[in-house]
């Protein structure tokens, strides 16, 4: 009997520095024992310091990086990251519809570690309406779900109402980040909207620079491990305990002159299936 690869399609930018983006995805995907494809968004230039610019893979490539990975190898759960434009956040949506993705990891990435903004304002309503609800979950972080909600978050007690409130976009569950919270303290917040259940995830802060890539590690993470069979609450928890590890192990590295990655290849799982 032939072995199979638990495969992870992730759509997302290319980040030249290696800290974030598609090369984060593809080191966390590898990392969980999966079988990484990709379909890149937009080229950017970036290192520890920040981005530079952003070039967008025109819209006929992104499609044919799809169409080549969904008709050919296919995918158990497909992250998506960076989408810089309307027009990109309805072409992945109407892709994910003609191959009948559902196992969809979203990322709404819009500004980035070093503040430079990563998504058109205009694209922000057109993933709310589209994308969203084709979500099986969504992993802001505070500013982030700050935008989507429209409204202030200010402690972890704001989480569980807007948790829902992003929820009621299609039924989407939601994994909200803490990070951008003070304390040394950090509660993830977990809401399954498909058993209605709660789940916080406590950590503590680790006081490092090297956090650059951290919402694209631990999106990917849960991907990975939706694709490898795990149910919801469960891949919450093991996305978690990734980029934990991997914030932890990175911490005392030094690269760059500025927000260095954290480290991937911790302690990688066997691929097969």
């Amino acid at each position: 009997m032939k072995k199979k690869y638990y495969r992870v399609l992730t759509i997302a930018g290319s980040d030249s520095g290696g800290g974030a983006g598609i090369q984060a995805d593809i080191k966390t995907i590898s990392a969980m024992g999966c079988y990484a494809a990709s379909a890149i968004t937009a080229v950017t230039v970036q290192n520890t310091i920040g981005v530079q610019a952003v070039h967008p893979v025109p819209l006929d490539i992104l499609e044919g990086q799809m169409d080549a990975v969904l008709s050919d190898i296919g995918a158990d759960a497909v992250k998506i990251g960076m989408l810089h434009s309307a027009e990109v956040v309805r072409l992945v949506a109407d892709k994910l519809e003609q191959y009948g993705i559902k196992q969809v990891v979203l990322d709404p990435v819009m500004v980035s570690t070093s503040g430079h903004r990563l998504m058109e304002e205009d694209a922000v309503a057109v993933l709310k309406s589209r994308l969203m609800p084709l979500a099986r979950v969504i992993t802001p972080n505070v500013p982030e779900a700050e935008i989507l909600a429209g409204c202030t978050i200010t402690s972890e007690r704001d989480f569980d109402a807007i948790a829902r409130q992003l929820s009621a976009n299609g039924g989407v569950s939601v994994l909200l980040k803490a990070g951008h919270l003070d304390g040394d303290e950090l509660v993830d917040y977990f809401y399954n909207a498909e058993d209605g259940t709660i789940t916080r995830l406590p950590s503590r802060r680790i006081y490092t620079r090297n956090t650059h890539g951290t919402g694209c590690t631990l999106s990917s993470a849960f991907a990975a491990a939706l694709a490898r069979g795990e149910d919801l609450t469960c891949a919450a928890k093991s996305a978690k305990k990734f980029i934990e590890q991997a914030i932890f192990s990175g911490a005392e590295y030094e690269l760059g002159g500025g927000h260095g990655p954290v480290n991937h290849g911790f302690g990688p799982l066997a691929m097969l299936s």
